[in-house]
């Protein structure tokens, strides 16, 4: 295994602490293990392999160890994407669709095109392809050992969905099994490259959606794992604000010219929902989502320097957003949006939710010219300086508060999706009357949420 890992080109840079390196550097070890104490030990004195052992400090017991840790690695690992089945080759799979390299990224924008690196790649491939096929028996033989023979026909725990990248899990999966069946290099040339064309590579181009966090002086960003799965058809009502919705969205993933999109209006009307519906819907199509909070703005220009070069179309999230008077990070907002110096890439959009209209507190006093006390002389200035921000979002959408008439709509629609719910049209309707006066009022958060209470109470009557 060692000799195939050290001749890799393109993919040479797996990282030091990979697994797959220090299981390289582990079968190293006991290859010499074998030739020096093993087969070595006939024509050796008994002094002499003592000295060669403590020499190298390489013992079964050692090896046994260290091959132990790198399962443990590989168990996690398998834990956190849920691999089934042969763990070992999903593994291999992750690697080749994670690592970021002048041919995986140039195939993730262009696809597979003639080019002398194709000769280096198909040279990796098939080191791969023999990594799939590597006979683990001698090793297990030796060590009196079978942790490679259980990872390669392994049944996973059944999870629940939440607990693990159902997205990246049953790519990785598909794409192993299809590995598996590969006769020569080409095939794994052929089958890796469709990937990166289709999906991409590196964690863009197996997660939806990703936030931002800071590593000493860089912004860097990390994948959300658990995205909601919600469908646009799972938002009851709002027909016209999905379909602008929509229009925009696919727009924006056609290349097409399209705007930055403002959603406003009651909360708990499905604004949120709307956006990770979206989301879910052109996935396939290349569109992700990274979510940025208020304080985060001024991180924004080096975020979307990390992204304006990637072949993805990128939605840049904020939720819930506004500010009050004092607040300045607005300005960082505007100046990304449209009025910097540097031109907001084609790919990058700005999605953003709001329970006002115009995102800024405004005040009467900004209203009025007629100003006393030695402060600000033009308020009116002031109003245009915080309406400036709410117009540059091209496309504004307006969710309004359902009547109760559209509430008792939303409520029997989401009811019929839970068998257990047997209450006729009337009584359901009284009960969901009961419960919006006194949690909160009409909405469809509201409505999810009384649903939500009387499917417990089916499961649970006595509760």
């Amino acid at each position: 295994m060692y000799k195939q890992v050290s001749k890799l080109i393109v993919y040479r840079e797996l990282g030091e602490d990979s697994i797959l390196k220090r299981l390289a550097a582990i079968f190293e070890d006991f290859d010499w293990y074998r030739e020096n104490v093993v087969n070595g030990s006939t024509a050796l004195s008994a002094s002499k392999v003592e000295e060669l052992k403590d020499k190298k400090h390489i013992s079964k017991e050692s090896l046994t160890t260290r091959i132990y840790g790198e399962i443990k690695r590989l168990l996690d690992l398998a834990t956190d994407y849920g691999f089934d089945k042969n763990l070992w080759h999903n593994y291999l799979t992750f690697l080749l669709i994670t690592n970021e390299n002048s041919f995986t990224l140039t195939s993730e924008k262009v696809g597979a095109r003639d080019g002398s690196v194709n000769h280096f790649a198909k040279n990796d491939f098939h080191i791969f392809r023999e990594l799939f096929h590597f006979n683990f028996y001698a090793i297990e033989k030796e060590l009196g050992i079978d942790c490679f023979s259980t990872i390669s026909n392994y049944t996973a725990i059944v999870k629940k969905e939440r607990m693990y990248n159902a997205n990246v899990s049953a790519k990785v999966q598909a794409l192993s099994e299809r590995l598996e069946i590969c006769e020569n290099e080409n095939d794994f040339f052929e089958e890796v490259t469709q990937f990166y064309a289709e999906y991409g590579v590196g964690m863009f181009g197996l997660n939806k959606a990703f936030r931002i966090r800071h590593a000493g002086e860089r912004v860097e960003l990390f994948p959300i794992t658990n995205t909601d799965n919600v469908l646009l058809n799972d938002l009851i009502g709002y027909e016209t604000q999905k379909q602008k919705l929509i229009d925009n969205t696919e727009a924006f993933v056609n290349g097409l010219p399209a705007n930055n999109c403002l959603l406003f209006g009651a909360a708990g009307t499905g604004k949120s929902t709307c956006i990770k519906a979206i989301l879910n819907q052109y996935y396939d199509k290349g569109l992700r989502m990274i979510e940025i909070y208020k304080h985060q703005f001024q991180d924004l220009s080096a975020v979307i320097a990390q992204i304006k070069n990637r072949n993805y179309r990128f939605v840049i999230y904020m939720d819930d957003l506004s500010f009050e008077e004092f607040e300045v990070e607005y300005k960082f907002l505007k100046a990304v949006i449209e009025g910097g110096v540097e031109t907001r890439p084609d790919n990058v959009l700005i999605y953003a939710t709001s329970n006002r209209r115009h995102l800024i507190r405004e005040t009467w006093n900004d209203r009025s010219d007629m100003q006393t006390g030695g402060e600000e002389l033009h308020r009116s200035d002031t109003m245009q300086e915080k309406l400036s921000l709410a117009n540059r979002f091209g496309v504004t959408i307006s969710f309004s508060k359902p009547s109760q008439k559209e509430y008792f709509q939303i409520v029997t629609e989401l009811a019929k999706r839970v068998p257990e719910i047997t209450l006729s049209p009337e009584e359901l309707c009284a009960e969901a009357n009961k419960w919006e006066l006194a949690h909160g009022g009409i909405s469809g958060r509201t409505a999810q949420q009384f649903i939500n209470y009387m499917a417990g109470k089916c499961w649970y009557p006595e509760y």
